[in-house]
């Protein structure tokens, strides 16, 4: 059994920078990564990429072979993809061992709520290879300064959960530079934890240029509410806690924690005591250890 994270988000959310990020702090921990560029367009990874879907396909072949503009020769290099999809398992089997797979896809949002290749790809490689995905949603913090990109941006994440169908995180990415955006109307708790909309309604409805669609906000707002599956996490990809966090709800929603309780012990005290040695943290007794597991995860939603 395989974990890893589907990477997904709007463009300039951040999708390339996490997975940078992330797989320097995995292997920090003791993890092995392998990162799997899905985005044809990004022609310029920071990081070192194990499967690069350029060597299938190329947006700007596409484009100029099919005279298609950028979202239409993605969704073209996605259903080639889905129709190619042996050339991905392929480059995927001989990771399958010992690696923790992180999965970069295009930042065209059609591509999650839409359309379906991406989904059939992802499905076709749980079936095959029986992995355990879990979908990381970044939306950019900034849209909270807006009330209307907020609903918005809630609006695709609902969406995108339902149409996905994979255990799902919303991450609020750049949290460290909201600050930087302009004020919030409300406590960032008030947009992380999603719970009563009706505020945010109230403030829309003083903006001239929303006072008209007050009706359709208020039905939008319904919906949302309606689902009550919408929340955020926060990230601030530069800081080791905040990633830590992260990565800790995600082992959960995929199950990682279980896989293997030795490591996982060993992985979350690093994230707790900062730079550790390995060697201070093998401990002799496997019971010692599985209790030290259980007692972090017990805790940890009230230290963090």
């Amino acid at each position: 059994m395989v974990f890893g994270q589907v990477v997904i988000g709007p463009p300039g959310s951040g999708k390339t920078t996490y997975c940078n990020g992330m797989s320097q702090f995995l292997n920090l921990i003791g993890r092995k990564v392998a990162v799997i560029n899905l985005d044809p367009a990004n022609d310029s990874l920071p990081y070192e990429c194990a499967i690069n879907i350029e060597d299938l396909i190329k947006l700007s072949d596409v484009m100029n072979e099919h005279s298609l503009g950028p979202n239409g020769g993605l969704v073209y290099c996605m259903d080639y993809l889905e129709k190619n999809i042996d050339w991905l398992e392929s480059k995927l089997k001989p990771l399958l061992k010992d690696h923790y797979l992180l999965f970069d896809f295009p930042g065209q949002v059609e591509l999650f709520f839409l359309h379906s290749n991406a989904r059939n790809v992802m499905n076709k490689l749980i079936k095959k290879l029986d992995l355990r995905l879990t979908a990381v949603h970044l939306i950019d913090a900034h849209l909270c300064c807006d009330p209307g990109k907020y609903i918005s941006a809630l609006l695709l994440s609902l969406s995108t959960m339902l149409h996905l169908e994979l255990p799902h995180i919303n991450v609020l990415s750049k949290i460290d530079l909201i600050e930087s955006y302009g004020k919030l109307a409300f406590n960032l708790d008030f947009y992380t934890d999603v719970e009563d909309l009706s505020y945010l309604q109230n403030h829309l409805d003083q903006d001239p240029r929303s006072a008209k669609y007050r009706k359709l906000t208020k039905e939008l707002c319904n919906v949302i509410e309606d689902f009550n599956l919408v929340n955020f996490s926060t990230l601030d990809i530069q800081d080791k806690g905040s990633v830590g966090n992260l990565v800790k709800l995600i082992d959960k929603s995929n199950g990682y924690i279980f896989s293997s309780i030795d490591s996982s012990a060993v992985e979350f005290s690093k994230i707790s005591a900062g730079p550790l040695d390995w060697d201070y943290y093998r401990y002799p007794l496997f019971v010692f250890m599985l209790i030290k597991l259980l007692v972090w995860y017990s805790i940890s939603d009230y230290i963090f």
